[in-house]
């Protein structure tokens, strides 16, 4: 657009033509958008010039149609993009996809603990030939025969 008719379209923009910001949308927005795209991640550029725009709207009255129309504009694009990299982006991921990277919650090892304790106590009350032969079938990690080897038959068979 050349330099006259962009100066007419600041002036109806200034004067409050409600055609002129989507005439000031059509001339612009494609530059805007390939400005903002280079300051902003690519597929966020769409939303910020949706903000320029609404900012071209609002302010529309606090134009000088003395000044450039383009260099206004793009100013306001500079701010926006530049409020919209400050503001924190929270990140949406699926529960799935980071559900094996959080582990365990406390929960699962506070209940494995708690039954951990309830067996040691329940290991103490028994006898010690009991108890270590218990202690060697499940905690000792021994197959079957070398564990029955392992003892004299009598410790094996008494009954508990």
């Amino acid at each position: 657009m050349e330099l006259e008719a962009m100066t007419a379209l600041g002036t109806r923009l200034a004067g409050g033509d409600s055609r002129a910001v989507e005439d000031v949308y059509e001339a612009l927005g494609p530059r805007v958008l390939s400005y903002l795209r280079r300051l902003v991640p690519y597929d966020e550029a769409e939303d910020v010039l949706q903000r320029v725009f609404f900012e071209v709207w609002r302010s529309r009255d606090r134009f000088d149609p003395d000044r450039s129309l383009e260099a206004w504009v793009f100013a306001i694009a500079c701010k926006r993009a530049i409020n919209h990299l400050r503001r924190p982006h929270h990140v949406t991921v699926p529960i799935d996809l980071v559900r094996d990277l959080a582990g365990a919650d406390g929960r699962e090892d506070a209940d494995n603990l708690v039954w951990a304790r309830e067996v040691r106590r329940g290991l103490d009350r028994l006898p010690a030939e009991q108890r270590e032969v218990l202690e060697l079938a499940y905690f000792g990690g021994r197959t079957i025969l070398k564990f029955f080897l392992s003892f004299s038959l009598a410790a094996v068979m008494r009954p508990l």
